[in-house]
């Protein structure tokens, strides 16, 4: 018999088996989500086709698909205080998806990928508009190593062409260059798509407090996107150069639908199941780990130049800003948990943690 005040083992170790296959489900979400970034990136480089354009015909069929599954016109009516943001959100996510294709194609995929944890700033920012002083200068540390990560990835540390620990014996690694050394100037425009993306966040995160509501309120977003993007596309259309006539792009079916079903689509919920579940926010050391992964594995695949000691270097350096940049808000968010722990509250199946920016 056991004792009256022992749990079972099975019920103690329940929760971590029970979340391992929301964690299966993160990793090769984040994985898919990758893959149609480098395809998209390889798609345009091959073509030259219109970053706008292309975008905009991806979000198409992707706000069409959201507002069919969400229906934001059926159950409570949705105020204008919650429906105003969420259109001015949209403005936001149509200008981060202009500055984040732009990037893509003048940074590459792994550069643009990692910049996007540069949302974290806003962690900074928030420290220094209402947080202590003591925090203050944590954050501004975590900064300062998130800028120093970048300044390496732009000036080629991830690349086996200019990375400092990468032993050239031979002039043929001079002929796998792909991407050039760029500098904070080239590397300001992904790293303005992150903040924006991070802001997108934040803003759907107060305007819904509800795990549906936030769903119903996204697909307004993207919606309100795709409008907002039409006209830049159609003009991005009308003064195209001669290089993006039909004759010289060639449209990819995969690189279309990838982008719209993983980039855009399955992402969102899955981002969702991880920060509502798992507790993993976009700007955090551990969603950084998962897409670090992901990103060594497409550029073996794809046969990019790739370093890997110097791309390590530069996740643990923007690793260990992005922990010093949101410590406040994770204290709050681990204190919680805690609470919940005790309180026999972690047997509920939503759990709404944070943002830590």
């Amino acid at each position: 018999m056991m004792p009256p005040g022992q749990m079972p083992e099975d019920r103690r170790s329940s929760p971590h088996f029970r979340h391992t296959p929301l964690q299966v489900i993160h990793i090769v979400g984040n994985f898919m989500r990758i893959w149609s970034i480098y395809s998209l990136y390889r798609y345009l480089s091959q073509t030259g086709a219109s970053v706008v354009l292309f975008l905009f015909t991806c979000l198409v069929p992707a706000s069409i698909l959201f507002l069919v599954l969400q229906k934001p016109w059926k159950g409570r009516p949705l105020s204008n205080v919650q429906v105003v943001p969420s259109i001015i959100n949209g403005g936001i996510t149509a200008l981060y998806f202009i500055l984040w294709g732009k990037g893509l194609r003048s940074c590459g995929p792994l550069r643009a990928i990692l910049a996007e944890y540069s949302g974290a700033v806003l962690g900074v920012l928030s420290a220094v508009l209402y947080g202590r002083r003591g925090q203050i200068w944590k954050k501004i540390g975590g900064l300062v190593a998130m800028l120093t990560s970048f300044y390496f990835l732009s000036q080629g540390w991830a690349m086996a062409t200019y990375s400092p620990f990468t032993f050239k014996d031979s002039p043929a690694d001079i002929e796998v260059q792909t991407e050039e050394v760029l500098g904070m100037t080239e590397m300001a425009v992904p790293i303005l798509a992150g903040v924006l993306s991070a802001l997108r966040r934040v803003i759907a995160r107060r305007v819904s407090l509800k795990n549906q509501l936030k769903r119903r309120l996204h697909a307004i977003t993207i919606a309100s996107a795709t409008c907002f993007l039409f006209p830049v596309a159609m003009w991005d259309m009308i003064i195209g150069s001669p290089s993006s006539s039909s004759e010289k792009m060639p449209f990819s079916v995969w690189a279309f639908s990838s982008t719209v079903l993983f980039g855009v689509i399955f992402i969102f919920y899955i981002d969702s199941i991880a920060e509502e579940r798992l507790h993993v926010v976009f700007s955090s050391p551990r969603h950084l780990m998962v897409a670090g992964g992901c990103i060594i594995v497409m550029e073996i695949i794809y046969k990019m130049d790739f370093s890997l000691a110097g791309f390590l270097i530069c996740c643990f350096i923007l690793g260990v800003g992005i922990y010093e940049a949101t410590s406040l808000e994770r204290t709050r968010r681990d204190s919680s948990q805690t609470s919940d722990i005790s309180n026999g509250i972690l047997e509920d199946p939503i759990q709404m943690s944070s943002l830590p920016t």
